[in-house]
């Protein structure tokens, strides 16, 4: 029993801070605000490849066969790889063009879009509870469309990339360290060619040898990579419920940090886009803790009966 409570713990560890630390990405990508978004996103590719290539085969001493046993999956990381690229860059591209209230928005409709996505792909059968989130989230971005006379595009492609991303991932059922690496592998050559045609014509943020500048833009693959490694770690300890209510802790920061600190505009339209948000994972996560509750008890009833 000691040693679950252990666990549990290490495990809700490694949960709030890999929670916490996507949550304050903002503040790393605002300091590389200078830089263009493309050359970040590419050293972020680059340097996360390269700390994850070393994790994997040495640190791990893995190989790739031992999780992605054919083309077919490798091409599928090749799919995966270009829907992580597209969410990384667009939400650097949103930090730092003061869109990070409407980047938080995205991750806070990303678990009603992954329940919708599993409906319509896995054929999994909704519940009234989550009918019920997707229905407030749907009715708060058309209020948030009509009313501040916008469609929220960023959230809902940041939203969208990572629910497919995600359903993706489940359906291949590979490892997820080895599935990352694989993922920027097959991103990196063209990061690569980017970066050096930049340095080639001057125009690049290595050019001007920044000590400051080089090592934020190094330390980004470190900066990617840990988080997820931790994030490994927590669910590997704790139930995916717990996990599910941890990951609000990521765009509830984002928000605060684009409201309080970098002052971005949040309008009665947002307050209203946000509610019916917030009401709808409401519904969702308790329906979720009951359905948690309710297997415990059958389980229970079993183990009495045996």
């Amino acid at each position: 029993m000691q040693i679950q409570r252990s666990e549990y713990g290490k495990g809700l560890f490694y949960g709030v801070i890999s929670y916490l630390t996507w949550g304050l990405f903002p503040l790393y990508w605002k300091m590389l605000e200078h830089v263009s978004s493309v050359e970040i996103l590419c050293h972020r590719i680059i340097w996360s490849c390269v700390f994850m290539f070393i994790f994997f085969r040495w640190a791990k001493k893995y190989t790739f066969k031992q999780y992605i046993s054919s083309t077919k999956q490798y091409l599928s990381l090749l799919f995966t790889g270009t829907l992580m690229t597209l969410n990384w860059g667009l939400y650097i591209w949103a930090i730092n063009h003061h869109y990070i209230v409407e980047s938080s928005l995205g991750y806070y409709i990303n678990p009603l879009f992954s329940v919708l996505f599993a409906s319509v792909f896995l054929k999994e059968k909704l519940n009234k509870a989550q009918k019920i989130g997707i229905l407030f989230a749907l009715v708060g971005v058309l209020y948030f469309t009509f009313d501040y006379g916008r469609f929220p595009i960023i959230s809902l492609v940041l939203a969208t990339s990572f629910a497919i991303y995600g359903l993706m991932k489940k359906k291949m059922k590979i490892d997820a360290t080895a599935a990352l690496t694989v993922e920027t592998l097959w991103m990196m050559p063209m990061a690569l060619v980017y970066v050096f045609f930049l340095c080639a014509n001057g125009d690049s943020a290595l050019n001007t040898l920044n000590p400051a500048t080089v090592f934020l833009l190094v330390f980004a693959g470190v900066v990617t990579a840990l988080p997820l490694l931790w994030f490994g770690k927590a669910a590997e300890r704790i139930p995916l419920s717990v996990l599910g209510f941890l990951q609000y802790l990521s765009p509830t920061l984002q928000l605060l940090l684009g409201v309080v600190l970098y002052g971005e505009k949040f309008s009665s339209s947002h307050v209203v886009c946000f509610s019916c948000i917030w009401l709808g994972l409401m519904v969702y996560s308790v329906d979720i803790v009951r359905s948690v509750r309710k297997s415990k008890k059958n389980i229970a009833k079993l183990e009495e009966s045996k």
